[in-house]
């Protein structure tokens, strides 16, 4: 049975109707200019971030069994929040306030209405990028980072509680890193815990810090109990909406390139360059700063993907630093029929990548040196993931482009030599579940996986 003790933020009905006979009498307000003390930073920071969070409401069906009826469904409301972060319509929430929904309804703050359709998802994320057309550009919330957080920093929580628009509380950081079992087949890792008042319908709103910037997207809440509220880090969350914006995702294009979001900096960093991808021949090179891609400025990996979305494979200007001298490169995205051929032709020619790809879905190139050196790592070597096949054990287990596998069971796995005798060689696979390990942004992760029968047990852990 599912864990009764969490409660995802998704929509409910109300519990109780007031009504109010009569009308409300319009009454004449002369506007004044707002004295300095009452506009305080935390009304600044609503009053800055709530053109750019939107309501979500919506009809799904959900099933309804009982011992003694059998098994019904029902139609019920659901409600959420979201947050736009492309100002063409893009809007990021949290997968289960659209999950199923007929027809996806969209409120701004200023009362603008529109009908949104789902871009893409990840169920296991819980997280989801949907769309508004609209002629004219949309405020866009303003991005922060959640790797520098402090427990009892203030934040700000606005959104759709219990179908209450745009409804703002106020509380602090309580924790960092928990994790949360919601159901049976729902869990969240790292989230940020927070004393905030967060409800049913202020699921995929932002967690905003005190400069107004989003440091989280509100996820669940601790049922039964007062001020436990949880939040994905921004952080990962852009990740994700990176993933789920990416024209491979959405449209069959690839520009090959791996990018590592600086969150510290600020900035997009070029990590890995696919050979014979468009951005190796525009003349890409590791550790390229990316400063702007067309019109967008770039920050994070999900701005390279914003700036390419919708482009139809146009070739747009790029701005980018590259050990202090800024060069004018260019970038398009192509048919993904080409990545496939170059994946193609990249194994035939080597078996160490063929053993990696047949066994666990990943393309491996060795990490240069440098990224091992001085008091950067405590490893000899690693081998850089460049490509991930679908539905293969290593994307199962959450394994993305751009991951640096650093051991297997007891092994390092410095160079292709080490993964073949590994995969070949050794008594690995009759040893059933193995443990991975990964650097991603810095960070150990591991993960375990069935080599033996190629099946995945477990998600990517801290």
């Amino acid at each position: 049975m599912p864990d009764s003790r969490y409660a995802r933020l998704m929509g409910a009905p109300l519990l109780f109707v007031v009504a109010i006979g009569g009308s409300l009498a319009a009454s004449s307000v002369v506007a004044k200019e707002v004295s300095q003390v009452r506009l305080t930073p935390l009304v600044r920071v609503v009053r800055d971030a709530s053109p750019a969070v939107v309501n979500i409401q919506g009809q799904k069906t959900v099933s309804d069994a009982t011992a003694s009826r059998g098994d019904h469904s029902r139609q019920v409301n659901g409600m959420g929040t979201g947050v736009v972060i492309d100002p063409r319509g893009y809007i990021l929430t949290n997968h289960h306030v659209v999950d199923g929904v007929r027809q996806i309804n969209v409120t701004f703050s200023d009362r603008r209405k529109y009908v949104a359709k789902i871009i893409s998802y990840d169920p296991r994320t819980d997280l989801a990028v949907i769309r508004v057309q609209t002629s004219q550009l949309l405020p866009t919330i303003s991005i922060g980072t959640s790797s520098d957080l402090m427990p009892a920093e203030s934040v700000v929580a606005v959104g759709n509680a219990f179908g209450y628009e745009h409804t703002v509380t106020v509380g602090i950081i309580s924790a960092l890193h928990r994790d949360v079992q919601v159901s049976e087949t729902q869990a969240y890792d790292d989230l940020i815990q927070t004393d905030a008042s967060i409800n049913p319908g202020n699921s995929g709103g932002p967690l905003l810090n005190i400069d107004g910037q989003m440091i989280g997207v509100n996820v669940a809440v601790r049922a039964g109990a007062q001020g436990i509220g949880f939040a994905i880090p921004v952080d990962s969350a852009m990740e994700i909406a990176a993933r789920l914006m990416s024209i491979e995702e959405n449209e069959n294009r690839w520009h090959g390139l791996t990018v590592r979001t600086d969150a510290a900096e600020g900035e997009a960093v070029v990590d890995h360059v696919a050979d014979g991808s468009p951005a190796d021949r525009f003349g890409f090179e590791r550790g390229d700063i990316i400063q702007r891609v067309g019109k967008v400025d770039t920050h994070r990996s999900l701005d390279i993907e914003r700036a390419l979305a919708g482009t139809s494979g146009r070739t747009l200007p790029v701005d980018v630093i590259r050990g202090g001298d800024h060069l004018a490169l260019k970038l398009a995205g192509e048919p993904i029929a080409t990545r496939r051929r170059s994946a193609a032709s990249m194994l035939s020619k080597s078996k160490n990548k063929s053993e990696a790809w047949d066994t666990l879905g990943v393309e491996l190139t060795p990490e240069p040196k440098s990224t091992f050196t001085g008091d950067k790592s405590i490893y000899r070597g690693g081998l850089r993931i460049v490509d991930v096949r679908a539905n293969s054990p290593a994307e199962r287990e959450g394994l993305e482009a751009g991951d640096i596998l650093v051991g297997m069971h007891k092994w390092q796995t410095a160079s292709l030599n080490d993964v073949e005798y590994i995969l070949t060689r050794s008594n690995l696979p009759r040893l059933g579940e193995v443990r991975f390990y990964i650097v991603r942004n810095d960070q150990t992760l591991y993960t375990d996986i069935n080599v033996a029968s190629a099946t995945a047990s477990t998600r990517v852990r801290r």
